[in-house]
């Protein structure tokens, strides 16, 4: 029975414990035991189990079944900020810091009944798309030990595709959550911006930065953003709108949608596998009754561009707080100066130190109105492109990742490749929109492939919804053999 807990989805779990047929401390101590045993992937920087293991107990002494998630056990993202427990955001400066209060999203996740069983990997800062850039070492694929598992949620995406937790919560300022899912064969959401609190996550780039949920399937990924999204006016960017309940209103009916099909994601080069799935999932989307419009988004090509300006600039400022004066590593100096040099060259690692120099020089007096202030202007263009294409579909269908997961090491010397990465996810940052990413199918090696469904701003239900009827026909499932389990 133990081992067939961790194979449960979230929604399984949570009926199983609210009819009494599981205890929490029976499927905490289930994900404990397979986290403990999976190492190997270095999965989490900071574990918690004696904690999470006592609070099932007490959830058990004195149980509330009408939450939620109750007494369901799960890790977060390492760039979360919890109570009492440290938060590194992958990186060195942050080693030794344990917040003193606790991020929204989780504090919602906490409120609702879900215990904290540790603290995921996560490339430096969430700077990365494949999960090499933390200070903790690159996480491993579970679907093979020599690909990388997707950045900068890495770590969440392979603990969750490896049954570590059953669900998870990720940051995605540029695909940071889509793009790990699609490399897994897991669900990913990316939120409209401002939909889920930005309070108390450490901040890379505050235009961009959103939380979101990743899961091993849509109905999963759905309960998790009913639960993270909130107003908050701790956060100044979170906006106050009517949320739905995405899980009680899932439904498979997608008859008489408009998809829109963008020929500028039609990139050059892109593997034949990648436009193989893209048309069976326009054919998935046709079978469950959409209607398939093509539709042109032409401001796409200056979208990596724009997004690798405006994303450093905001970091430079947001790092600049770095400084080993009020907390985080210090390192030591002859004078104020050098210990201000000394601590962030020391503390912060090589691309996050890229793009803190990308972003300096881009807000630097000569080069702003050149570059910053012109990414301004383009990313209204992008977003006015989408705007354009709403007055005529509902939603918009791309790949989610121009290919499969790539080894390890493959792109580290090569940032430009590695930034390419995201060519599909990062028009969604700079316009603010919702975006899912759900497994689809398998390249030739037999690594997931995924599909994005890009959505109007606050219209998650529409593409939960019409990920919820394309996964059922898609029936995707994840080739993993235990291979890590010590």
């Amino acid at each position: 029975m133990m081992s067939d807990i961790t194979k449960q989805s979230l929604s399984e779990l949570v009926e199983n414990i609210k009819s009494k047929k599981l205890s929490s401390s029976e499927v905490t101590k289930a994900f404990v035991e397979r986290s403990e045993k999976s190492k190997e992937l270095n999965t989490y920087i900071t574990e918690d189990y004696a904690n999470a293991l006592n609070k099932a107990k007490k959830f058990d002494e004195k149980p509330n079944l009408d939450l939620k998630l109750p007494g369901i056990p799960m890790a977060v993202k390492d760039l979360f900020c919890t109570k009492d427990l440290r938060t590194t955001a992958g990186s060195k400066i942050l080693n030794n810091f344990v917040p003193t209060y606790e991020s929204t999203v989780t504090q919602n996740i906490w409120n609702e009944g879900a215990i904290l069983m540790g603290k995921l990997n996560c490339d430096e800062f969430a700077m990365g798309s494949s999960n090499e850039t933390s200070f903790f070492g690159n996480v491993q694929n579970p679907i093979d030990k020599n690909l990388v598992p997707g950045g900068s949620s890495g770590g969440s995406s392979s603990a969750v595709a490896a049954q570590l937790t059953p669900i998870t919560i990720g940051t995605d300022t540029g695909g940071s959550i889509r793009q790990p899912a699609s490399f897994t064969g897991t669900v990913g959401l990316k939120p409209t911006y401002g939909s889920c609190s930005r309070y108390g996550i450490v901040a890379f780039a505050s235009s961009l930065d959103q939380a979101g949920p990743m899961a091993q399937n849509v109905k999963d990924c759905a309960l998790l953003q009913e639960v993270i999204s909130t107003y908050d006016e701790k956060d100044s960017t979170s906006i106050d709108f009517k949320r739905n309940e995405y899980s009680k209103e899932l439904t498979k009916d997608i008859k008489g949608k408009k998809i829109g099909i963008p020929k500028e994601y039609r990139v050059d080069g892109m593997p034949k596998e990648i436009e193989d799935l893209w048309k069976k999932g326009i054919e998935y989307a046709k079978d469950c009754g959409a209607e398939i419009i093509d539709i042109s988004l032409p401001h796409t090509n200056y979208a990596l561009p724009t997004y690798y300006i405006v994303a450093p600039a905001e970091a430079s400022s947001n790092l600049a707080r770095y400084d080993g004066v009020k907390y985080g590593f210090r390192a030591e100096g002859e004078n104020l100066i050098d210990m201000y040099e000394k601590t962030r060259s020391e503390g912060f690692g090589a691309e996050v130190q890229r793009r803190i120099m990308i972003g300096t020089y881009v807000l630097s007096s000569g080069y702003y109105d050149a570059y910053y202030l012109k990414a301004q202007k383009v990313r209204k263009l992008i977003k006015n492109d989408f705007d354009d294409a709403y007055k005529k579909v509902d939603a918009i269908l791309t790949p989610s990742t121009p290919s499969s997961a790539f080894k390890i090491g493959e792109k580290t010397n090569d940032p430009v490749s590695m930034y390419l990465n995201d060519i599909f996810t990062v028009p969604v940052n700079l316009a603010g929109l919702p975006g899912i990413s759900i497994p689809a199918g398998h390249d030739a090696k037999g690594y997931p492939l995924g599909l994005q469904i890009i959505g109007k701003a606050f219209d998650e239900q529409n593409i939960l919804n019409i990920a919820y009827a394309m996964e059922e026909k898609i029936n995707f499932k994840n080739n993993i053999i235990d291979w890590w389990i010590k």
